[in-house]
């Protein structure tokens, strides 16, 4: 370059710097001009608001997911430290159907405590003990209602109180109506591709919509100030956010659908489905285990109820409101604090084998999970049956414990399924069993925690093959329970938590051919690609553990606060008439768009 050009080079940036700085002294004199009382003192309205909008930028992460989020170990202290710095003295309520314990009467009149052996409650259980929080659910144990306290209160657990158990009392019309038919006859099976057709009955909508009022009522009196944060479990409240919405504007309410959620096609067979979506709606944030899913709800809200899609920012604008759509996928505590009063997996495969008299030279393969139609337990004894038809060497080399705890047993699609799997295991037993010899080992009772977790110790392979499922815990449970880092997964590809557990053997549980040729791999793998195997699927678990899950949606709710925060403060100010940024553009439009003017 010559002489000359350097020189205009430099001129032209000199000028731009001048203008630049001119346009700058400009601006402030207007605003001074338009809020002639605005000063930028330190500590000041103008200074707080655009240190809070610099925040906002800063933390605003898409989906609830950090770049460092790997790097950080979730656990109990996690979740309290972001309670403290995010989210100071905001009080967390935990709605569910399912209680986290039972108080049972005994037969000699005294009081038996049940921990009931389910996903949520494993789930959700050290959640609020490290929060210590308020659980509300319904109690239907038949000594809970004598245990509680004159507000219908339990602290628990009880060896060492650490959240408070609120209960609701329902009636039997209540129970049968919002839980046994609109819950379980109706969207249970709306939302699930089993192919078992879905029951509406309107005095179900009746009950369904009397109960979730009542809890609503219930969330109201628990609250302790008018800013909560509750955390709405699964398909039984589908009402509830908008009707806690309605008396607490200023609640952060974290709906999360531990079920699949149907495309817009099935879900449209619902009699009452614009009613479902708006009381979902009501939600701050709406969670799923996958994207697939959270992808089905918005296509459902855009099909049906006049709202905005905001793609970008996953999040939905309807009625003055914004929900924002995310795929959470669910875990369980890591460490598992039951294995500690566990024997070792040599002692539990010996205890387990002695129980259910297995020979000592066959593979023992379980199953666990409740009785029903959704988790593919007949589709297994398929496949057992394929397994001897086409290697009948394996005949007596294998055994098939099933695990199957009652389940809503008065329902007829339930009824009989027992049946059916009563009547298939008895003709596998009689074809390829012998004196000494049942290939299958079927048990319809309910077991504690504890007793399952000894049974995934014990086992040379869990089969998680359901139909449908939104993530399944099981095969996470047993993966924790594993730290001999041995035993293999067959995993069912239409469970969520076969895009985490990429290790396990991914079968279609409805080909019975290519499940029992995934169970001979499984029953001839070696230790050695067992442990590879194991070792990073119980690196998934550990990482991907469920402080992380909810500590993703917490983090998510307090940027809601901020953000609400912000606007009261900015609501003093003119908006932004530039492109200031792109989520500084995106947070104003959006409120924009709603009707917040």
């Amino acid at each position: 370059m010559t002489q000359f050009g350097v020189d205009l080079f430099l001129v032209l940036i000199l000028a731009s710097l001048g203008l630049s700085a001119l346009a700058f002294f400009i601006s402030i004199f207007r605003h001074r001009r338009n809020h002639p009382t605005a000063t930028a003192s330190p500590g000041s309205g103008e200074d707080f608001a655009a240190e809070a909008a610099r925040k906002v930028l800063r933390e605003f992460e898409k989906n609830g997911q950090s770049v460092d989020a790997a790097l950080v170990t979730w656990s109990p202290d996690t979740l309290r430290k972001i309670l403290a710095d995010e989210l100071p003295d905001a009080q967390v309520i935990v709605v569910s159907n399912r209680e986290p314990y039972i108080h049972n009467e005994t037969k000699d009149g005294g009081v038996e405590l049940v921990v009931p052996a389910s996903g949520l409650v494993s789930a959700l259980e050290p959640i609020t003990r490290a929060c210590a929080g308020t659980w509300i659910a319904y109690g239907g144990g038949s000594a809970d209602r004598t245990v509680v306290d004159g507000n219908d209160r339990v602290q628990v657990p009880p060896d060492n109180p650490s959240y408070t158990l609120r209960r609701v009392w329902l009636s039997e019309d209540e129970y049968q109506g919002y839980y046994l038919g609109f819950a379980n006859e109706g969207l249970w099976p709306l939302c699930h591709i089993a192919f078992t057709r879905p029951i509406f009955r309107e005095s179900d909508w009746e009950a369904y919509e009397a109960v979730n009022r009542k809890f609503a009522e219930t969330v109201v009196a628990e609250a302790r100030n008018e800013r909560p944060i509750v955390l709405v479990q699964d398909y039984h409240f589908a009402l509830l956010p908008r009707m806690i919405r309605e008396r607490l504007p200023e609640a952060i309410v974290i709906t999360f659908w531990h079920i699949p959620w149907p495309n817009s096609e099935v879900f449209s067979i619902c009699p009452w489905r614009e009613r479902i979506l708006d009381g979902l709606l009501g939600s701050s944030i709406m969670g799923f285990h996958t994207q697939f899913h959270a992808n089905n709800f918005t296509e459902s809200v855009d099909r049906f109820m006049e709202s905005r899609i905001e793609r970008a920012d996953a999040a939905v604008s309807y009625g003055g409101q914004v929900t924002l759509v995310h795929s959470y996928p669910i875990s369980i505590e890591w460490p598992v604090e039951l294995l500690k009063a566990l024997p070792s997996v040599e002692e539990c495969r010996a205890r387990i084998r002695k129980r259910f008299d297995i020979p000592a030279d066959a593979k023992l393969c379980v199953g666990v999970e409740r009785l029903d139609y959704t988790k593919g337990i007949l589709d297994r004894f398929h496949a057992l049956e394929e397994l001897f038809i086409r290697h009948p060497e394996t005949i007596g080399k294998v055994v098939f414990l099933q695990i199957a705890a009652p389940s809503r047993g008065t329902l007829p699609a339930y009824k009989h399924l027992h049946e059916e799997c009563l009547r298939y295991a008895d003709e596998l037993n009689e074809r390829y069993g012998n004196e000494t010899y049942q290939p299958v080992v079927l048990v319809p009772e309910h077991h504690a925690q504890k007793g399952v977790y000894e049974i995934y110790r014990a086992a040379d392979i869990c089969m998680v093959t359901s139909l449908h499922d939104g993530m399944n815990l099981v095969a996470k449970e047993f993966v924790a329970s594993r730290d001999d880092e041995q035993g293999v997964l067959l995993l069912s590809t239409f469970a969520g938590a076969s895009r985490e557990l990429l290790e396990a053997l991914i079968v279609n549980p409805y080909d019975a051919a290519m499940m029992s040729e995934a169970m001979l791999q499984a029953l001839t793998m070696g230790p050695d690609e067992q442990h590879e195997r194991m070792r990073r699927m119980r690196e998934i678990v550990r990482d991907n553990n469920v402080y992380r899950w909810a500590g993703s949606m917490l983090l998510d709710a307090a940027r809601l606060r901020k953000r609400s925060d912000l606007d009261r403060v900015t609501a003093l100010y003119d908006r932004p008439t530039g492109p200031t940024g792109d989520n500084v553009v995106s947070i104003f439009e959006r409120k924009q768009a709603v009707g917040f003017r």
